[in-house]
């Protein structure tokens, strides 16, 4: 897929007041500093549509962008690590959780995971929760080129190991790197196939 047009669209907390739209949606959403608004322009081309910044939880709204003029990229607010106050997350995670609920046109979320870790408990829970209710969804390595590829392997193997504990098999994932500008071609393609298959 290329990407021709990305057009922001809306900013909300709010659910209901999200698009009115039947497009079929595709949420990006990752632990605060995980490089999610580098990727999101990475993936669409473009230098600033996502608001990047070295200070984590930069995104706090729910961020709806129309690509292609039939498909919602939609960037959610970063979980966890985020220098805010207790009280905003519980706001942020109030219309996080009612998005994920709510939403009707989502398709699948990409959930981004910075490859130069371990697995952290905020993400396996998030991930849990999303499985719990039955959310398709994604990985996202990110921060690839900073590791070497056999650091990567091996990151990505524990990461696959600590999560068979839990799932029959391993979610789908991408290993990208915005700064390479590697794998954005093959989420895009990914999304690509889904979007035929609900127009079908």
């Amino acid at each position: 897929m290329k990407i021709n047009t990305a057009e922001f669209v809306i900013s909300n907390s709010k659910v209901a007041k999200c698009p009115n739209s039947p497009l079929p949606e595709y949420a990006f959403i990752g632990r605060s500093n995980v490089g999610k608004s580098s990727l999101i322009n990475m993936l669409t081309g473009r230098k600033s549509l996502a608001k990047t910044s070295a200070k984590p939880g930069k995104t706090q709204l729910i961020n709806h962008f129309l690509i292609n003029k039939n498909w919602h990229l939609v960037d959610l607010p970063g979980y966890g690590y985020a220098k805010v106050s207790k009280s905003a997350k519980r706001v942020f995670q109030k219309f996080i959780t009612a998005y994920f609920e709510e939403r009707k046109q989502l398709i699948c979320a990409f959930v981004l995971i910075d490859s130069r870790h371990k697995p952290q408990s905020i993400d396996m829970e998030f991930m849990q929760w999303l499985g719990e209710h039955a959310i398709p969804f994604c990985l996202i390595f990110t921060k690839t080129d900073k590791l070497k590829p056999k650091e990567l392997e091996k990151n990505i193997l524990n990461y696959q190991e600590e999560m068979l504990q839990v799932w029959e098999q391993m979610p789908h994932f991408f290993v990208t790197s915005s700064t390479a500008k590697t794998g954005g071609e093959d989420i895009l393609e990914f999304i690509e196939n889904l979007n035929n298959e609900v127009t079908e």
